[in-house]
C-alpha cells in the first residue's frame, strides 16, 4: 500500500470515504507481492493495483462492496482450471486480499484511526508498521495496531486513543504480542504476515497478522561524476533509491551535471563512507576505475554490512584492483563481495545501457535472480528471497 499511501492520506484529509484492498499472501506466481493494494473511493474512482489486472474487476466490486456495508472480508483468489475465464490469475498463483473500508469522514470504525495515521506516517515517509488481523476471531478481523520503531504502539478503542510505551497503561497480552512481533519485522523493513495465538502468546496459531512496514528508502551511493553515473542516477532514482553522488573533485560534482541526485557531496570516497549512515539495503557503486580512490574506499565498503558493493572497470583493471586489495589487508571472503565487473552481460556500450546492466545486477542480487534469460530456462520467474522494498516491498 506504500506505493498509494500519499494519495490515499490525500483522500483522509479531504473527508473522503474509501475502502483498500491489500494482498497479504501470495503462493506461486502471482505479479504482485504482500503489500500491492487498490483503493476506491465513493465516487468510483480507483487507484493502485493488486494483480496487474488478472482480478482487479473483482477487487474493485469488493470494494465498493466494503464502502455499502462496513465490513472487512479476507478473498482469495486462485487460477481455475475448470474455467481458464473465471475470476482468477491466469498466471497460476495464489493471492489473498484483505479489503478494509475507511470511513475517513466519520471514522465511523474503530480502526480507522489507527489506520489514517499509519497513512499520514507513510507519506510523511516515517518508519512505522500497520499490523492488521487477516485471519482470526471475525469480530478482530482488520483490527489495527500501529507500531513505532522505538516499540511503542498505538490501538484504538472505539472513538479513544491509547498509547502504550510500557510504563503507562498495561495492555493486554495480545496487544504486546502483536506490537513485539510487528517492530521485528518493522527491524527488518518487511512486510509480511506473522502468527500469533488468540490468548497473545508468541505461539503460531488462532491469529494471523498482516504488517506492512513503512521505512525510508534505501541508499545507492554512486562514486565517481561521470557519464557512466548520470545515467545510474536515473536508473536508481527509477528503482526507489535515495541517491548520491560522491566524488572529490568539486568542479565535476555539480547539480547541473547530476540534476537528478538527492545527495551531492564533495569529498573523498573513503573518508565520506566512513562518516555516513549505511545499512543492509545500501547499495555502493564504484564508477572511479582510479586506484587512488578504488583501493582505501573499497578496503572500508567490502567491511561493512551492506546490500551491493560493485566497481566498474575492465578485467585488467579488476585484476590489478584486487591484488592492491590483497596488499592492504582485505581477505579472499571480503573480496568475495565484491561485484566487478560491474553488471550483467548486456552487451552495454553508452551510458545508459551500462546503467542499465548495472541495475539489473542489483535487482538480480536483491531478488535472488540468476541473470538468465527467462527464456528456454526452469528458474523460477518470482523469487522467494525475503527482501526490503522501496516498495517493497512492498
Amino acid at each position: 500500500m506504500l506505493d498509494i499511501s500519499g494519495e490515499l492520506n490525500r483522500w483522509v484529509e479531504e473527508g473522503r470515504d474509501f475502502a483498500v484492498a491489500t494482498v497479504v499472501t501470495v503462493g506461486g506466481s502471482a505479479p504482485r507481492g504482500p503489500g500491492a493494494a487498490l483503493a476506491v473511493d465513493s465516487h468510483g474512482t480507483a487507484i493502485g493495483s493488486v494483480s496487474g489486472g488478472c482480478v482487479e474487476g473483482a477487487v474493485y466490486d469488493l470494494c465498493v462492496q466494503a464502502l455499502q456495508d462496513g465490513a472487512t472480508v479476507l478473498q482469495r483468489f486462485g487460477y481455475s482450471d475448470e474455467d481458464a475465464f473465471a475470476v482468477g490469475l491466469t498466471c497460476g498463483g495464489v493471492i489473498e486480499v484483505l479489503v478494509t473500508p475507511v470511513r475517513a469522514a466519520t471514522f465511523e470504525r474503530p480502526d480507522a484511526p489507527v489506520f489514517a495515521a499509519w497513512l499520514a506516517a507513510a507519506a510523511r515517509g516515517e518508519t512505522v508498521a500497520l499490523a492488521r488481523v487477516a485471519r482470526g476471531p471475525a469480530e478482530l478481523l482488520g483490527r489495527a495496531l500501529l507500531v513505532h520503531a522505538d516499540g511503542s504502539y498505538t490501538s484504538y478503542e472505539g472513538s479513544l486513543t491509547i498509547s502504550y510505551d510500557g510504563g503507562l497503561v498495561d495492555p493486554s497480552e495480545t496487544d504486546r504480542t502483536a506490537a513485539a512481533q510487528a517492530r521485528a519485522m518493522l527491524d527488518a523493513g518487511r512486510t509480511g504476515t506473522v502468527e500469533i495465538s488468540e490468548d497473545g502468546s508468541g505461539c503460531p496459531g488462532g491469529m494471523t497478522l498482516f504488517v506492512e512496514s513503512s521505512v525510508p528508502p534505501p541508499r545507492m551511493i554512486v562514486f565517481g561524476a561521470v557519464d557512466f553515473a548520470a545515467a545510474l542516477v536515473r536508473a536508481g532514482k527509477f528503482l526507489g533509491y535515495r541517491v548520491t553522488v560522491c566524488d572529490a573533485r568539486p568542479v565535476f560534482a555539480t547539480r547541473a551535471r547530476f540534476p537528478e541526485a538527492d545527495d551531492i557531496v564533495v569529498d573523498w570516497p573513503d573518508r565520506y563512507l566512513r562518516r555516513t549512515g549505511t545499512d543492509h539495503r545500501t547499495v555502493l557503486c564504484v564508477l572511479t576505475h582510479d586506484a587512488k580512490f578504488d583501493v582505501p574506499l573499497l578496503e572500508t565498503a567490502l567491511r561493512l554490512p551492506v546490500a551491493f558493493v560493485g566497481a566498474m572497470g575492465s578485467r585488467r583493471t579488476h585484476e590489478d584492483r584486487n591484488r592492491r586489495l590483497r596488499e592492504v589487508g582485505v581477505t579472499e571472503r571480503e573480496l568475495a563481495r565484491l561485484r566487478s565487473p560491474i553488471g550483467l552481460d548486456l552487451g552495454a556500450r553508452t551510458p545508459e545501457e551500462t546503467a542499465l546492466s548495472i541495475a539489473a545486477e542489483i535487482v538480480a542480487a536483491r531478488r535472488g535472480g540468476s541473470g538468465v534469460p527467462l527464456t528456454g530456462s526452469r528458474t523460477p520467474i518470482h523469487h522467494d528471497r525475503v527482501t526490503v522494498s522501496a516498495t517493497a516491498v512492498g
